[in-house]
């Protein structure tokens, strides 16, 4: 299973189990060796092979791995079986509980030194971290998984990988997280490893920083690569994540019904997997589909589900996101006041560390209400401060629609050439979107 322990440990380790089972050194040679190679062994001056370890496991009454690791027989599995229970716990919505869980796995894993068993409980955190906001404390989770798998195949190494990149995005920091998921595919793509499973994950998780920074293009190409990859992959709960992310590239080329139908697939597949944040976000989806399509209330409706099945599962973090999305519909359905107030409650959540492109959004459609109640003030303050957020963030196509709209407030206040500068910037941000930040693209998968 894992390497074996020095000579002398696994001399000493003989000669207790000997002992307590009350056996001679005779006793437990016999047959096949003598008593003064059992002496030898126990005093730690041979190294034993694999046959006579099997030999001594067998007149001892231990399992192989036991004897030559010092792990107790079938850890590895049960301990397996826990971090499947674990992940159960998570997909289901309670964060708190999984953390124990994965806690006590990660100590255990610890004590008997078992490299793999460490990186899955690390990941588990990491994605609970996630899962509850606290970004800082999920990116080091993955950092310390990615750590415990250095001498891994990249392969083994995308999730943490692919963590770190979520956890950047999340974050605001659109850039960094592209550069980690683009650099990964890269590698994996020239290197000719081909694991349906990790490039799936990877490109399903580049989807939403492209579609944030206005690289559309991108987007869409890696959509199609996912959809390519999907039939090979034995991962539902992978697939269906692919299918809510595909559904926004489908959106942005206004094929509605597509959308529709691939959040559909993946609202059946989390399903059946009782994946209760996940169905959530397919909810949000939907709703942002209808949204688009401008079936308001159905918007609602979806959104407000989704939210309520965030809001039990204490995703802080998608809870404000989506509240955010959730005022824009009300706001269109003209529950502007509604609206305000959810925004600003929802603010005092994000910050540019923590949701920065959700922040702008709400900052953006604060001004929006503003100027519709005649405080261009207001709406100005609120304008810039979401600029600000962009900028930092590098969301290229959300800048460019929000200088849109200073450019209109200024010129409407009679200050033209502030105005004027702002479509300047604006149009800077259009021209070509996304390729100010983005370097070449990743070599293609061999599909």
């Amino acid at each position: 299973m894992g390497e074996r322990d020095e000579q002398g440990t696994i001399g000493r380790r003989v000669q207790q189990l000997r002992v307590q089972r009350g056996m001679t050194q005779k006793q437990l040679a016999e047959p096949v060796y003598t008593p003064a190679y059992i002496s030898t062994l126990e005093a730690g001056r041979v190294r034993p092979s694999d046959d006579a370890l099997r030999h001594l496991a067998d007149r001892l009454g231990v399992e192989f791995d036991e004897l030559a690791t010092g792990r107790p027989a079938r850890l590895v599995t049960e301990l397996r079986l826990r971090l499947t229970e674990a992940q159960r716990t998570l997909a289901i919505g309670e964060a708190g509980t999984a953390v124990e869980q994965y806690t006590g796995l990660l100590a255990e894993a610890e004590t008997h030194a078992l490299a793999e068993e460490q990186a899955a409980a690390l990941l588990g955190l990491g994605e609970c971290a996630l899962e509850t906001g606290e970004l800082v404390e999920g990116r080091q989770y993955f950092e310390r998984a990615e750590a415990r798998l250095g001498d891994a195949p990249l392969t083994a190494r995308v999730p943490a990988l692919r963590g770190r990149a979520v956890a950047h995005y999340l974050a605001g920091e659109l850039r960094y997280a592209v550069y980690l998921l683009e650099s990964t595919l890269d590698e994996l793509n020239r290197g000719g490893l081909h694991d349906p499973d990790a490039l799936l994950l990877l490109y399903a998780s580049v989807i939403g920083p492209y579609m944030d920074m206005g690289a559309h293009a991108r987007a869409a190409q890696a959509a199609e690569f996912a959809l390519a990859l999907a039939p090979q992959s034995g991962d539902p709960a992978l697939v269906a994540r692919m299918h809510r992310s595909v559904a926004r590239t489908l959106l942005a080329e206004g094929r509605l019904a597509e959308a529709d139908a691939s959040l559909a697939k993946a609202a059946e597949l989390y399903r059946g997997l009782r994946l209760r944040t996940e169905l959530a976000n397919c909810h949000w989806m939907r709703g942002y589909v209808y949204a688009q399509n401008g079936e308001l209330e159905r918007a609602e409706e979806e959104m407000r589900e989704a939210l309520d099945m965030l809001s039990a599962t204490r995703a802080a973090l998608y809870s404000s996101q989506l509240t955010v999305e959730l005022a824009d519909v009300l706001h269109r359905r003209g529950s502007s006041g509604e609206a305000a107030v959810l925004l600003r409650d929802v603010l005092g959540g994000l910050s540019p560390e923590r949701g920065a492109v959700h922040a702008a959004a709400a900052h953006r459609l604060l001004g929006i209400i503003a100027e519709d109640a005649r405080r261009p003030e207001e709406a100005e303050e609120h304008y810039v401060r979401a600029m600000s957020l962009l900028e930092r963030a590098g969301a290229a196509g959300d800048l460019a629609d929000l200088c849109r709209l200073l450019g209109d407030l200024l010129r409407r206040t009679g200050r033209v050439e502030a105005a004027l500068d702002a479509y300047r910037t604006g149009l800077g941000h259009r021209t070509a979107p996304g390729t100010t930040t983005l370097g070449p693209a990743p070599a293609q998968p061999q599909l």
